[in-house]
């Protein structure tokens, strides 16, 4: 993935004096903004048949966080490779599964043995 970005900037990256990594691919040749990601996120997921209540980028981050979470990472890790400001952030994911102890709850216990 990194070398990706780096042909895209030695090679693709329309001249700007901006900062910015990714630009419209059509003039005007404007920094890419949060809302445009969320919405071809949101199309991508539509397209793929992937029926979300919010479809958008925030839907693949939180699916991200949540399987480190599942995996066991610690959330520390986790915080520092999202970006959160505040360990708070992060604990949100790690609430219990109560579906998934419901199942437990519910069920023979036979898969448990």
């Amino acid at each position: 993935m990194g070398s990706a970005i780096i042909d895209y900037l030695k090679a693709d990256r329309p001249p700007a004096p901006s900062r910015h990594v990714f630009f419209r691919v059509s003039a005007p040749w404007i920094p890419v903004t949060h809302d445009a990601v969320a919405k071809r996120a949101a199309h991508y997921l539509h397209q793929a048949g992937i029926v979300v209540p919010r479809a958008g980028s925030h839907t693949l981050r939180h699916t991200c966080v949540q399987r480190l979470v599942d995996a066991g990472w610690p959330l520390k890790s986790i915080g520092d490779y999202v970006g959160h400001r505040s360990p708070a952030s992060t604990e949100i994911y790690s609430k219990v599964a109560v579906e998934t102890l419901r199942e437990v709850a519910c069920g023979d216990g036979e898969e448990l043995l």
